[in-house]
Parts: structure tokens; sequence; C-alpha cells
């Protein structure tokens, strides 16, 4: 069966044999074309495309020893995670991290036993990461007791994060947490992150909710139902996770109703599910004063960016109408796609990993209409990454582009250079390109892949969400159209295209089939 899945988990024998491959492409010969990279100050140079770009292995003709070179040097990026991850400066935080969050875990289940067995489907072992411990950890500098910027000063001096406990439609507990600017004095756009599937549990996306917050954004991060510390199913034995692929829409709008609910509105399944588990949930957002509700954005990975798709398209002509108890219409006004953006027909062409990296049957996702403004991102080698042996499909990757394209929606479509697609999910361990070079300062910061990501999942939200004196306003378009920056083309993948279309603040439109070569 052909299931749907963040990852797979591999067998051993077959991640041995993906980490060996990826140590011979990182061992090819001196006169290895160099992966491209920017000048000296990240900028650009020369005509079109830019002398700063080293485009040989744009050109590179197939067959020949330079394209395998540059194939080589292009598949290595996809082992500098896992090699960072072995540090020891990494490991040293990683390892007590991760036993920390097993006390938690078992801590949690010995307050309020109904959290383990009987009709939650909880173990230890499912849902799957349950105890965020190992690689679902993430990124371990990231906790509130974390020393660094991202760790105990961000909770001390940057937001307000309050963990919360909900039920979805099903009655299965959903478990999460509210971010919000410290200090915030304004309404806040409000962003709603939901995960990928399998072994992502919502600890791997809080670089995206820590950087929104840092942006001016209300935040909530949640897990899905058969994720990290939610239920495993129902009460009547509904599945979550990829056994269940509806709960990444369905779950997702239940979070988003959360994300609306009030005192004067409380959430409205904790009221229909009152009494299935002793546990304590919270009546509505505790955070309900600070959200604009005008202004709502989602995230998603993987299957949650299908999740994404599917959610977004509510009320558009010839989709389903809008399922939410707390709005009479759909509220979500702008998507990001990560590995995950989808429409009809985009199964196995969506993106440069099949869509979503997940390669889901279409059975049973409702109807996609592009609807709102989307960016879509994409990784370069997929679930178990392999190095290329002949050239792709460059056109591969901008299906759902031209599909949101049509219906005259704003959209931006990109594929990251010798990227996988867990740049979104930080799982120390799994093939990425770096996201945690230098440890020994005390955060993970920098890197390839990741930094792009959130650039431009930034970027994007501020464009069409901010206000007028707002942080970000002003400057959004120029972020997204930096092709020269150090999050520029110099980083788009050469094997396949990425593409935009919208129109900036002052209506000029900024359309480009081929971002890397040119615009």
């Amino acid at each position: 069966m052909n299931r749907p899945t963040h990852c797979r988990t591999p067998r051993l024998h077959r991640l041995a044999l993906v980490l060996a491959t990826m140590t011979l492409a990182a061992c090819g010969s001196s006169d290895t074309p160099p992966a491209p990279a920017a000048d000296s100050d990240g900028g650009m140079a020369g005509g079109n495309p830019p002398a700063a770009i080293d485009m040989r292995c744009d050109n590179a003709p197939y067959p020949s020893a330079e394209w395998t070179q540059c194939e080589q040097a292009n598949f290595a990026r996809t082992g500098e995670g896992p090699a960072e991850s072995a540090a020891p400066d990494f490991v040293a935080v990683w390892q007590p991290r991760g036993l920390a969050n097993q006390q938690a875990f078992n801590d949690r289940a010995l307050a309020d036993p109904s959290w383990l067995g009987g009709s939650s489907g909880n173990t230890p072992v499912t849902p799957l990461c349950a105890t965020w411990n190992q690689q679902c950890t993430g990124d371990p500098f990231r906790y509130p007791d974390g020393a660094g910027p991202d760790g105990q000063a961000f909770y001390d001096s940057e937001a307000e994060v309050t963990p919360v406990v909900f039920y979805d439609d099903g009655c299965a507990r959903l478990s999460g947490r509210v971010w919000l600017p410290r200090g915030a004095a304004n309404p806040l756009p409000g962003i709603v992150i939901q995960n990928g599937s399998v072994q992502a549990p919502e600890t791997l996306y809080w670089w995206a909710a820590q950087a929104l917050v840092r942006a001016g954004y209300a935040v909530m991060s949640f897990d899905p139902r058969g994720q990290g510390r939610s239920d495993q199913q129902t009460p009547d034995g509904q599945q979550g996770s990829n056994a269940n692929q509806a709960v990444f829409w369905t779950g997702l709008v239940n979070a988003i109703d959360f994300f609306r609910s009030s005192p004067a509105a409380p959430y409205p399944h904790n009221d229909s599910c009152t009494g299935t588990y002793p546990t304590e949930v919270t009546p509505f957002n505790p955070i309900h004063a600070s959200i604009d509700p005008g202004r709502l954005g989602i995230a998603g990975h993987s299957l949650g960016g299908i999740g994404v798709s599917v959610v977004q398209s509510y009320d558009a002509p010839g989709a389903d109408p809008w399922p939410g108890l707390m709005d009479a219409s759909n509220p979500v006004d702008v998507i990001v796609a990560w590995d995950g953006l989808y429409t009809e027909g985009s199964e196995g062409a969506g993106n440069a990993s099949g869509n979503a990296g997940t390669n889901a049957p279409t059975e049973g996702i409702p109807t996609v209409v592009p609807r709102v403004p989307a960016l879509g991102q994409n990784g370069e080698y997929g679930l178990t990454p392999v190095a290329f042996t002949e050239p792709p499909d460059p056109d591969r990757t901008t299906y759902n582009f031209r599909q949101w394209q049509a219906a005259g929606q704003p959209v931006i479509e990109q594929t990251i250079a010798g990227s996988t697609h867990y740049e979104w999910s930080l799982l120390p361990t799994f093939p990425t390109s770096s996201w945690c070079p230098d440890p020994a300062s005390g955060q993970c910061s920098d890197g390839w892949g990741n930094p792009f990501a959130e650039h431009y999942t930034v970027a994007w939200f501020d464009r069409w969400l901010k206000q007028p004196g707002e942080p970000g306003f002003d400057d959004a378009d120029a972020r997204l159209l930096d092709d020269d920056g150090p999050q520029g083309r110099l980083k788009y993948s050469f094997r396949y295209r990425s593409a935009r279309d919208f129109a900036d603040r002052s209506g000029n439109r900024h359309a480009c089939e081929d971002i890397r070569a040119g615009c």
C-alpha cells in the first residue's frame, strides 16, 4: 500500500546506504565545480545571469564528467545536516534535552494516566515521537530552559508561550502552544502552523514559530491527531496521522477554530466532548485579545502542506463550503506550503519530491481550488535522497505554480538546491543541508536550506498580512525580490525551475519563469 508519509522510518541498512552515498558524493575530485556561492558581500554582479553565480552546473552538458561532478557536489549538501548533528557540541545539548523530554512525557502520564492506554491509543511509541526524545527533539537549542538566544532568552524577553490542550471534532485531545510577542500592544496577524506526518512533532517547527513571533505575529503550533503529544485516535477508534490523512484538513480547521475562540465564543468541541477524559482542556485561546481576526495565515509541511492547500480552498467556486464553527466563511488569507503545495493532478509532479514528498494517493482529498496567495517551497532530493543519474524534468516543480497562476492568485514556487524533504522539519541525523553549522555558539543558525525557508516564509506572510506602520510592511516586496541577496538565486536549484507571479504593493507585476536564470 502506497500511503502518504512525512518520513517513512527507513530500514537501518537502507539508511546506511544513503549515508554512504552521501559520503562518496562529498568526496569528489579536487576539480569538482563548487556548489553555487555568493560573492564576499552576499550580492551578485554582472549581467543576466549574474556573473557572481557559478553557472557551470546549470550549463554542464549531459552526459559529461562535469555534469556528474556537479551532481556529486550538489548531492553532498544532503550530508551536511547529519554531520553537524554528530558534532560533540550538538550532541552535548541534544541528548540531555531528549532525556528531559522523555521524563516530561512520563510525568504527564503519571499526573493524568488517561494520556496512556485506553481509548486514546497512546503508548510510549504511539503516536510516533510522543516522547520528543531522540530525533524527535528537533533543534535542542529552542527549549525554554536552553542557553542561548533561542532558549531561555527568547522565552524570557521576546515571547509568551502558553501550552494548550483542546478536543478535535472526534474528541481526540490535541496538544499545542500559542506564541505571542512579549508586550504586544496592538492586535496582530495570526499564523497557524501544521506539522508534517509521522515523525514530525510540533517541536520540529519551533524555528518557524520563533521567526514569526520575532516578526510580529501571534502564532499557534500543534500536533494533529496521531502526531506527537496529541491522542493517537478518537475514543471510537478513528485513527490519526497517515492512517487517516483527512485529519490534516479537518484537524487544521479545528485548530483554526480554537485559535479564533475567545471567552465570548468558547471553542465548541470542548463542550461537545465534555467528560471524554479527565484532562483539563483550554476553553478558548488565551491570547485571543492580541489577535486581529481579519488577518490569518496558515503554514504546513508535507501532508500538512496538502492540508493547508485544502483548507485555503474552502468557499472557492467549485470547492466545499467552509466547515469551521467559529466563522461563517473561510478566514484564511494566505498560505505557505513546505514541500506540500497541492492541486489535483500534482501527485508525482507537484514538487521535486513528488507531491508533498509523500506520493500521497488522491482518493479522499477534497477538491482544491486556488483561492488565496500561496508560497510553495520544495526539496530537491525528497524523502530518501538519491543522487540523480540523469537530468530530471526541470518543470516538474512548477505544476502547482501553473494552477495558482491560471486562477489569478499570487504565487511563488521555489526549489532549494541540494535540499531534501527535511529542510523544514529539523530532525537530527536525517539527511538535510546545513542547519546547525556552529552549535558551540549556543544556537542553530545560518546554514543553507532552513534559513532560505525562513526568509521567504516570513516575507510572504508580511506581504499579505502586515499593515502600514507594522514591522515588515515596507520591505516585504523587496525581501521577496532580493534575488541578489544571501537567500537569493545562489540557493535556487539548478535542476528544477523556480518561478513567481505576484504584484507588489504598488501594483507592479513580477512574473518570472526561471528565477535562477535571472528576471
